[in-house]
């Protein structure tokens, strides 16, 4: 492996696998680590752009590269030589298959970036928790995504994955107490980690934002050893912080190629897919193999991870929820990877989707991102607006979240369409939506726009030229600042009197 000679890479035994991200697409040749198995192999596939040869340890260490050079760049990594420790971390956590960001990275897409942690993975040689591993990875992934962020990403998104595989390796039903109070600790001490990570870049580089702990206290005991209290301390050097150089950092998303490329076989809290999963013997018999939640339950598997209730997965998500920095998505589990053969394995369940719509006001580029649950409906939503002032960039962040955070608990898209359909701001002519042609300012165009992907409304047409004022003038007129104007005030009004116009 030239170039990597001196590195982790370096010792690195790989084996070659011929296979496609998916059972029917074309095989590529893939060289990953040999201790691992065939789903990092399908995983590799679905995360190397292209269709020729995929090697992992050159796979990764591009996005390696790329984070160190941009951190020397920008002056976020202050050294070679610190460039070099970070670069050794993130080697070090992807080959224990510890934590790795999400696909966008490893494909240079221009989405927002993520980063996700294995859970299972941080189990020790004595059956525990390494709650101070954990930790540190936490610290890492806000690291690398502040840097991904050019260093002034309000928002970061740091999460973790296969909670249940952590509850099946200490025999906890996911509808249980014991269960709640362990993901509560976990989410808690994600949570404390990154946030003293985040004060840590704000003594270096200046804070941005105070410290402000909002959330309840975290439990005072689980049935893990120590992670109670790994999660309080977290909590309390957070606090201690002078101030933080982000606003958020704790996020769950939808599931992509890098959890089964780490070996999560769940997304973010969601409940264990089940004891077994599908594969094929090598004549193509179809058999039932223990998951590797059942692996870590031992025999009282098949009762452990039945599946849960609605109830119990709403009440997981209320014990989550308040250490989070966003609504989380409904997310299923993911199957396990069927073994070889592949071209006759069964297709995998898709995992929640994303969507962005990219468009212009008037020659501002906005973007809007939509994650769904698993049944297509709407989870979250965030901005993109790089040519914007800050205070409008704020504010479009805060309806962002607040609208995530209401959908999360239950309130209906219906609500917030007539609240911020042809709300006032900096509106025009819109470019790249062939429905919606003019809006009175980036929050009219963007819920008439979910309003017609998620509600099937055509109810709402484009306001009259005299209703959208010039640029100049509706900046000057509405200022991007918090409060909005009450919604019932204009927007179910506006709608009705253009609905007559038409």
């Amino acid at each position: 492996m030239a170039g990597m000679i001196g590195t982790l890479w370096d010792g690195v035994a790989l084996r070659r696998e011929r296979c496609g991200a998916e059972p029917d697409a074309p095989p590529r040749p893939i060289a990953l680590p040999a201790s691992w198995d065939d789903g990092g192999a399908e995983a590799l596939a679905a995360l190397a752009p292209g269709s020729g040869p995929v090697v992992f340890p050159t796979l990764a260490e591009g996005w390696i590269r790329r984070v160190t050079m941009r951190g020397r760049r920008l002056g976020l990594l202050d050294s070679p030589e610190e460039a070099d420790d970070l670069a050794a971390a993130l080697r070090a956590l992807l080959l224990a298959r510890r934590g790795a960001p999400g696909i966008e990275v490893w494909r240079e897409r221009k989405d927002e970036a993520r980063f996700v942690l294995n859970l299972p993975a941080f189990l020790d040689a004595a059956g525990g928790f390494d709650a101070d591993a954990y930790a540190a990875a936490v610290a890492l992934g806000v690291r690398v995504l502040d840097i991904l962020g050019q260093g002034r990403a309000p928002r970061l998104r740091v999460g973790f994955a296969d909670l249940a595989g952590l509850l099946a390796a200490f025999r906890l039903p996911y509808d249980s107490a014991e269960a709640r109070a362990v993901a509560a600790a976990i989410a808690a001490l994600t949570r404390g980690a990154a946030e003293a990570q985040s004060g840590r870049l704000a003594e270096r580089h200046g804070a941005l934002h105070p410290v402000a702990l909002i959330w309840p206290e975290p439990p005072a005991e689980t049935a893990i050893p120590g992670l109670a209290a790994a999660a309080r301390a977290a909590l309390d050097a957070a606090a201690a912080s002078p101030g933080l150089r982000h606003h958020g950092c704790v996020a769950l998303a939808p599931a992509d190629a890098v959890e089964a490329l780490l070996g999560a076989e769940t997304a973010g809290f969601a409940p264990a897919y089940g004891a077994v999963r599908p594969s094929r013997d090598g004549e193509g018999r179809m058999l039932l193999l223990p998951t590797r939640a059942a692996l870590r339950a031992g025999d009282v598997a098949a009762g452990l991870l039945a599946p849960p209730t609605p109830e119990s997965r709403a009440a997981m998500e209320a014990a989550v929820l308040p250490f989070l920095d966003a609504a989380p998505p409904a997310a299923p589990a993911m199957p396990a990877t069927p073994q070889a053969p592949r071209r006759s394995a069964p297709r995998p369940v898709s995992a929640p989707a994303a969507r962005t719509w990219r468009i212009t006001i008037e020659g501002a580029r906005i973007a809007l991102r939509a994650a769904e649950d698993d049944q297509g409906r709407l989870r979250e939503i965030a901005f993109s607006l790089p040519r914007e002032s800050i205070a409008s960039r704020a504010l479009h962040e805060a309806v962002a979240q607040a609208v995530s955070l209401g959908l999360g608990h239950g309130v209906p898209l219906d609500a917030f369409v007539d609240a911020y359909a042809y709300a006032p701001g900096t509106g025009g002519m819109v470019e790249g939506d062939p429905a919606i042609r003019r809006a009175t300012s980036v929050l009219d165009w963007a819920f008439r726009r979910l309003a017609l992907d998620y509600l099937g409304r055509a109810d709402l047409p484009d306001p009259a030229a005299e209703e959208v004022p010039p640029p100049a003038q509706a900046q000057a007129s509405q200022p991007p600042l918090l409060p909005l104007d009450l919604p019932a005030q204009h927007a179910p009004r506006r709608g009705r009197a253009l609905r007559h116009a038409a």
